[in-house]
């Protein structure tokens, strides 16, 4: 499924011109949450990373790529940009006021997905309540989010990033309520060498949950607008509890 896989690095040594170096949390450093460790630190990025055993484990990860291990309750303070990768079932065991010490306008993306059958049981405000899964996230954690990278393949992040108009050039879809932080997102997209569609609200972003057919979608921008399109809301029998 969309979200595994791990691999060595292709790192960028200088960050892209013009684009501004930021202070980056990762909170999770599974296969989605190394990789962007690898990617973001290559391109200069300063970024703590923090999973929920402790920096203790994440030793050889900060050796590889110079990020510094954190405790979770620590990875946002300071920060310009946090990322959330953590299985849903985990996300109301991050720490209260995890964001207050972050920089004024964070932006906070959410990889998440939601698994029932697989993983996380079954959470009554997506299934009862219509919920979609990246605004649970955000109320729980109190905070809005972007959704980005949950239906992207966590090898792809190493070994598909392509340079502007390049024709085999991937695109993901990304959605949320606060346009700057949708900006900054996707500008961070970009630089990785990914382009983006905007997929609209944080209501609108169950058309990129699991099920649907922009998930786990290796196209560009012109076949992910029309699978964003093509999207039903009806949430498909493998992915509900």
């Amino acid at each position: 499924m969309p979200g595994t896989g791990v691999g060595d690095p292709h790192q960028e040594h200088q960050p892209w011109k013009g684009v501004a170096l930021m202070k980056i949390g990762i909170i999770g450093a599974g296969n989605i949450g190394g990789n962007l460790t690898r990617r973001l630190t290559g391109l200069g990025h300063d970024v703590s990373v923090a999973n929920s055993r402790g920096p203790h484990t994440l030793t050889a990860l900060a050796e590889e790529t110079g990020a510094t291990p954190v405790e979770v309750r620590d990875a946002a303070r300071d920060a310009d940009l946090v990322v959330v990768t953590v299985p849903l079932k985990a996300v109301p065991d991050l720490p209260a006021g995890l964001f207050d010490g972050a920089a004024d306008g964070v932006a906070v993306i959410d990889t998440g997905n939601y698994y029932p059958q697989q993983r996380d049981g079954k959470i009554a405000a997506i299934e009862d309540e219509g919920l979609t899964e990246s605004g649970w996230t955000a109320r729980q954690i109190g905070h809005t989010v972007v959704k980005a990278f949950n239906g992207t393949y966590a090898q792809d992040i190493l070994d598909r990033p392509r340079p502007a108009g390049a024709p085999d050039r991937m695109a993901l879809p990304v959605a949320g309520d606060d346009e700057a932080a949708k900006r900054v997102v996707r500008a961070l997209i970009d630089e990785l060498g990914f382009d983006t569609v905007d997929a609209g609200s944080l209501a609108d972003s169950w058309r990129q949950q699991p099920g649907t057919p922009v998930y786990g979608l290796q196209e560009g921008t012109d076949a992910v607008t029309k699978a964003l399109a093509e999207a039903s809301p009806e949430r498909s029998a493998d992915f509900r509890a």
